[in-house]
């Protein structure tokens, strides 16, 4: 790969890796500054430069809370300026072109960067794949909606700014991809937790149609009728509700007009509180970001049930599946610390429930005339057989409610659907008990685990080339089935059965058939969204 390519804004100059084989260009804008009269409007395209564009650095994080930014661990700079990408990787300029897989971070739609380490497309691109993040507007930033706002947009919409980053930098890999060795007619989108919010978005809009080809949501693919959609990082909010929540916002920062707030300095928008969405029955404590995407009638026209009632999705090939210790599912070794400490919701954050009084009061909340048989279902007499009974139940929830997903995905599509559940407890970074935790998955796909991979013992290192090769497959061709690789089978409806990674490779009954069938029968009963 040569180090200098051109764009259609200009040429850029990468830097070597590690490996030489692979080169990285770093920051390379695909819209222009989101800056002044552009703040809260669609991403413009880029300005074009003059000269050969130093490609050797990230580009800086887009604005955040500073605890959050720190979160990160990633020692760039802040600004609204923020709207870049970077690529590893090793395909000759003239020879074949490469699959591509864009990743997107999450982070609540409040928090994150597509610089962190976690991220380094090294090893992927050392696979056969080119790699890409890149940067979208978080909080108010990329999610506020006004009447005001909506006014202004010919489309009558606003709340979308971060979704429709998204889409712009999809069209910048369509439109430039090809000049670093990229495919544009294999393009995967990928994200975790919030990024597979974003992921599943990008899926029911009609602005990504054909902009990319298979998809990939590492934790929270939901059934529409499951009330954790509700506040996890793919829940949505309406078009109404979210001029609302922005005209109380505006208020608050002493703004009367879009033009006073866009006239504000941004630092005097970020203030590191995090407000739960309290206008949401989530049946229970959890809440979802108030900043979040909007069902606007444009960029998504339609909620979960309808979109996939309708087939309005884009039909791509999907690969998605949950994790053993998230969802307020933990680890037995964590109860302790877990009860002993205090319980502060966060913003898309489940209920843990590690004793007997919260596994019977969450139960009875949430479950209502269900409870009762729940309870049965799920049994407890000790706070230790709670915690277990409570995690045992967060785990069915996840794998039931996904198997439901992929019943309704499927109804209207040709793409064909992987599931899976992640099961290897890794090294904590901090020493800590090991854990399927939210996110584990990723050290194992991008082998880039925080701290380096000196904790991990060759059963890690085996896990990570089994994950590397299921996903560059699935970003290949559609199919993460490979040589060497544990056969895994395409998701069925009527299969009950879901793909085990990590601690084992192999298919296993989504639940209990008498669990099964409650959970059925409660989410029927349930609002659909």
């Amino acid at each position: 790969m040569r180090h200098t390519v051109d764009t259609e804004a200009g040429p850029v100059e990468g830097i070597p890796c590690r490996d030489r084989a692979v080169t990285v260009f770093r920051g390379i804008p695909y819209a222009a500054p989101p800056v002044g009269d552009l703040r809260w409007r669609p991403p413009q395209p880029p300005v074009r430069w003059e000269g050969v564009r130093r490609a050797d650095r990230f580009g800086p994080m887009c604005p955040q809370a500073p605890t959050d930014a720190a979160a990160t661990g990633v020692d760039v700079p802040m600004s609204e300026d923020c709207l870049s990408l970077n690529i590893w990787t090793g395909a000759p300029a003239t020879a074949e072109l490469r699959p591509v897989l864009v990743w997107i971070y999450g982070g609540g739609f409040r928090e994150g960067t597509g610089a962190h380490p976690r991220y380094n497309g090294e090893n992927l691109a050392r696979n056969g794949l080119v790699v890409l993040t890149f940067n979208y507007r978080l909080g108010a930033f990329g999610f506020l909606a006004t009447p005001e706002l909506s006014e202004e947009s010919e489309h009558g919409a606003s709340g979308n700014y971060g979704l429709l980053d998204c889409v712009a930098a999809l069209r910048w890999v369509r439109d430039n991809i090809t000049r670093f060795g990229g495919d544009p007619a294999r393009v995967t989108i990928a994200g975790q937790s919030a990024g597979a919010g974003m992921v599943n978005f990008l899926a029911m809009s009609p602005l990504a149609k054909g902009l990319f080809h298979r998809a990939i949501t590492q934790s929270h693919s939901r059934y529409a009728r499951d009330p954790e959609l509700r506040y996890m990082s793919t829940s949505y909010r309406l078009q109404r509700d979210a001029e609302s929540a922005g005209d109380r916002y505006t208020r608050a920062h002493g703004a009367n007009t879009a033009r006073d707030l866009r006239g504000l300095h941004w630092r005097k928008l970020i203030d590191g509180h995090h407000p739960l969405d309290t206008a949401v029955d989530t049946g229970g404590p959890a809440g979802p970001p108030l900043f979040r995407p909007v069902v606007d009638g444009w960029a998504l026209p339609a909620g979960y049930d309808e979109t996939y009632a309708k087939g309005l999705q884009n039909d791509v090939d999907y690969l998605t599946g949950n994790n053993l210790d998230e969802s307020g599912a933990v680890p037995e070794a964590l109860v302790s610390a877990l009860r002993n400490g205090r319980q502060k919701a966060r913003p898309g954050s489940p209920p843990v429930n590690v004793t007997l009084e919260q596994h019977v009061t969450s139960a009875r909340r949430k479950f209502g005339p269900y409870a009762e048989e729940f309870l049965r279902l799920y049994p407890a007499g000790t706070d230790d057989e709670a915690a277990r009974a409570s995690s045992l139940a967060a785990r069915d929830n996840s794998r039931i409610s996904t198997s439901l997903w992929g019943s309704d995905w499927t109804r209207h599509v040709t793409g064909t659907v992987r599931s899976y559940f992640w099961t290897h407890r890794a090294p904590s970074p901090d020493a800590g008990p090991r854990r399927a935790g939210h996110g584990s998955e990723i050290d194992y796909v991008f082998h880039n685990p925080t701290g380096g991979t000196g904790a991990w013992n060759e059963e890690d290192h085996e896990i990570a080339r089994t994950m590397a090769g299921y996903w560059t497959n699935f970003v290949s061709t559609g199919d993460p089935n490979g040589s060497g690789l544990p056969h895994w089978p395409a998701f069925s409806p009527d299969s009950a059965t879901v793909m085990e990674i990590g601690a084992h490779f192999r298919m296993i009954p989504v639940s209990d058939p008498v669990r099964t069938d409650f959970w059925i029968r409660f989410f029927a009963s349930q609002q659909a969204w």
